[in-house]
């Protein structure tokens, strides 16, 4: 799997270097305890080695990699370390989920509505990247219409590695029958109908349920 091109765009050469060595390091492709040469690197994108300089001090804010003298030697992303993600997303989604309910949500619902149909029709022709797309809009969507400076900037501390993580689990939910395909978008369905009851209760119980769901299709697609 490669990442994405049209997800690059806007990006500088140092932002989309780092997004494909993410993916590779977190997929396995690129193991942890290997080190990265900036000149091999540089080789292998065409490119000077100042993005390259950019790409890496962004993976090693991110935790994946640590930069000594012999060169960037990488870390990885164990299970661990992607179930605390997931920790950090309940604790962003839950807050932003139910301000949101406190308010008038009518206009997120429409477009929520709109992405999850988006969803289908790529479930339908098994566009990963589409999907996972549409399934990230979703959480950003409701995050942003909170309107919390400080819950909106935690989450872009963490969004990239989000990003590829959730097109890793898409490639495996989308290779399963149409049954749990449609359990999936069914999960997104769920959340959006406990935001309808605006109440904080009912859209909490939701919520704990899909990111425990969340949970077990994590395990079962990053090894």
């Amino acid at each position: 799997m490669k990442y994405p091109s049209s997800w690059l765009k806007g990006n500088s050469l140092g932002e989309s270097i780092a997004c494909e060595l993410r993916l590779q390091i977190i997929n396995g492709t690129i193991k942890p305890g290997e080190v990265l040469s900036e000149n091999g690197i540089a080789a292998d994108f065409g490119t000077s080695r100042s993005p390259v300089r950019e790409a890496l001090k962004t993976l090693s804010s991110e935790g994946l990699i640590t930069l000594q003298r012999m060169g960037a030697v990488v870390v990885g992303l164990q299970l661990d370390d992607i179930s605390e993600l997931y920790d950090v997303r309940f604790l962003i989604e839950s807050f932003a989920w139910k301000r949101l309910a406190q308010q008038d949500p009518t206009s997120v619902i429409s477009q929520l509505q709109q992405i999850i149909d988006k969803m289908q029709l790529a479930a339908k022709h098994r566009d990963v990247v589409e999907f996972a797309y549409q399934d990230l809009s979703i959480h950003e969507l409701i995050i942003k219409e909170a309107k919390h400076a400080r819950i909106w900037h935690l989450w872009l501390s963490i969004r990239q590695i989000v990003e590829t993580v959730l097109l890793i689990t898409t490639e495996e939910v989308l290779s399963q029958e149409e049954e749990h395909i449609n359990f999936v978008i069914n999960k997104h369905r769920k959340l959006l109908q406990g935001l309808e009851t605006r109440d904080p209760a009912v859209v909490s119980a939701h919520i704990e349920e899909y990111f425990a769901d969340s949970h077990q299709t994590l395990h079962k697609s990053i090894q």
